[in-house]
């Protein structure tokens, strides 16, 4: 376990120094303020003005932006599918791929479009190099985009006072394309080339193995969809082997670099949140709180995987670790990352709304899965996805402002707003969207037929793949079980669904929250005023996001990994 806490360590350090430089960038990106990259940049954003007819100086009420980011993406989504059904005439198709199906034409328009990137496909088996690079990673940019353009819309909401407005979402999908996305893919694209990952447009390799079999070797325009897959919090990868895939990422190197991609910006906007809001601890009690329950889980999945299977100690198989082997549960991960780096990557990935993977989630232990599976059913805002974390972090601090009110008997107030009735039912029909669109659907699934075929293992795993399956798609996260056969119409099209449910319906009172604050005054603190920069506030925050999940998801986890891990500890399972 040193190793472990090596490695835990050197990447929570990581985080946090990258985290703090990026997010005053940011800030200033996004307050209009001069940067290094201005000469460059700021021709090219107002050609892109003149050319989309945007009035840059004008500002959106929080129901403009709404309607903006909603066509946006809509239209995007259009495009997508439009793009898959027809990419058998469109060019940079060497390997002459037919038309994707409707419903997974749809599912995957879907996906990309609401910065999900669950893939119910095989990517070097389905999609042209045209669709991969036009169509999905496009919408890797402009997905994450968007979720950081809402972000910024919505710190604007909680720090302006007396406001109509919360910005121009044109400007702000413009700006966060251009000045972060953009210069960050190109270099880490250029970086992931020197470590082996390939970026051509030649056709697929025919070879013979030493044994003199045939082999196609799929290839590519991978290096430049990797890294913004993982930077967006994307996740869907060029290959089906996602980031398992050596071609994806062949060095421990590129290993730790796509892990610190996922966290980068998710971690950076906390600290634009406290810049923007004048005072740096509130950005600090927040990266504090993410921090907090991202050590906690992964120290969990990694000590679950490290235990490994109680059931084949009781064989006689030995699974400690040795010269010879190194232990624990190795069902489902590359040897070369081993168990650390492959329940960290699980922790991370599901931490953020990334959903990328380096191993197998199918395979772990029950309590090894169950952590990635309580990630996401959190709200995906331990760090979160690039924008969605931060908002849902903030519902869930004006959450336990209003819990701090009750104890004392007095208004609550979060950066000097009162969070009064309105407040708190736009917080609350954030909070109740989302298990809505999990567990609903997944209680359809298991009692339809359509629904149980899909399964790979009867009882409570097969219980897990379904419940997994849901939570990702609310959360818009595609890491995906595994084990679920999920590319039939029941799952394309009820997938689909609660994606756009889970992406549309909760930024929506998001926006209309942020609205709601920006038109109130402040109001001075006084001796009641509860703090909101330190400790006390962070084990605050802690335990109500703990609690709002335990109350809302324990019941369904409990008929999965739990009875699953309670079954296996009494060799009832194998």
């Amino acid at each position: 376990m040193g190793n472990a806490i090596i490695q835990v360590g050197i990447f929570s350090a990581l985080v946090t120094a990258i985290s703090v430089p990026l997010g005053l960038y940011m800030a200033r990106v996004f307050a209009g303020e001069h940067t290094m990259l201005d000469p460059v940049l700021r021709p090219i954003e107002r050609l892109v003005y003149r050319l989309c007819g945007v009035h840059p100086e004008a500002e959106e009420t929080w129901v403009e932006y709404a309607v903006s980011m909603l066509l946006f993406s809509m239209v995007g989504m259009f495009v997508l599918y439009a793009m898959e059904r027809l990419q058998y005439y469109l060019p940079l198709n060497p390997q002459q791929f037919g038309a994707v199906a409707p419903d997974l034409a749809f599912n995957t328009a879907a996906s990309f479009t609401t910065n999900t990137n669950w893939q119910a496909y095989g990517g070097e088996s389905t999609m042209s190099y045209f669709t991969q690079m036009a169509g999905l990673a496009f919408h890797n940019f402009v997905s994450a985009a968007a979720g950081i353009a809402v972000a910024i819309a919505v710190i604007r909401g909680f720090v302006r006072r007396s406001a109509k407005t919360i910005g121009n979402f044109w400007v702000d999908l413009t700006r966060a394309i251009l000045w972060v996305l953009l210069p960050i893919s190109v270099v880490g694209a250029l970086v992931l080339v020197w470590q082996g990952v390939p970026q051509n447009f030649s056709p697929y390799a025919q070879v013979k193995t030493v044994e003199g079999a045939e082999q196609v070797i799929a290839q590519g325009p991978v290096a430049s969809q990797e890294v913004i897959k993982e930077l967006g919090t994307n996740g869907g990868g060029f290959f089906n082997a996602n980031s398992a895939h050596p071609y994806e990422n062949p060095t421990p190197l590129s290993n730790l670099l796509e892990m610190l991609a996922i966290f980068a910006i998710a971690a950076g906007l906390t600290h634009t949140f406290g810049q923007m809001a004048g005072d740096r601890r509130q950005g600090w009690a927040l990266f504090a709180t993410m921090g907090l329950l991202f050590l906690v889980g992964a120290a969990c999945a990694i000590k679950a995987e490290h235990r490994g299977n109680p059931q084949f100690a009781a064989m006689g198989i030995k699974q400690a670790a040795s010269a010879t082997q190194s232990g624990g549960n190795m069902e489902g991960k590359e040897v070369r990352f081993g168990i650390v780096n492959s329940a960290l990557w699980a922790t991370i990935t599901t931490d953020t709304s990334c959903g990328a993977v380096n191993s197998m989630h199918d395979s772990y232990t029950p309590l090894g899965g169950l952590i990635p599976l309580l990630n996401i059913q959190i709200g995906e805002i331990i760090f979160g996805g690039v924008g969605s974390g931060l908002y849902g972090m903030l519902v869930m601090a004006v959450l336990a402002v209003f819990i701090a009110g009750l104890m004392v008997g007095r208004t609550p107030e979060y950066l000097g707003k009162k969070i009064e009735g309105r407040e708190m039912k736009l917080a609350m029909l954030y909070i109740l969207i989302f298990p809505t669109v999990i567990l609903l659907p997944a209680g359809v699934a298991v009692v339809a037929k359509a629904g149980l075929a899909g399964i790979s293992n009867p009882g409570p795993h097969g219980f897990s793949q379904i419940l997994h399956a849901y939570s990702e798609a609310s959360a818009n996260n595609g890491s995906a079980f595994g084990g679920l056969n999920a590319n039939t119409p029941f799952y394309n099209v009820t997938l689909a669904i609660v994606m756009l449910f889970g992406r549309f319906m909760m930024k929506v009172p998001v926006l209309a929250l942020a609205g709601s604050l920006a038109a109130k005054r402040a109001v001075p603190p006084s001796a009641g005023t509860f703090p909101t920069g330190g400790a006390v506030f962070v084990l605050l925050l802690v335990g109500v996001i703990l609690i709002v999940a335990a109350l809302t998801f324990f019941p369904a986890d409990a008929l999965g990994p739990i009875v699953e891990h309670l079954a296996m500890m009494q060799g009832k399972l194998f």
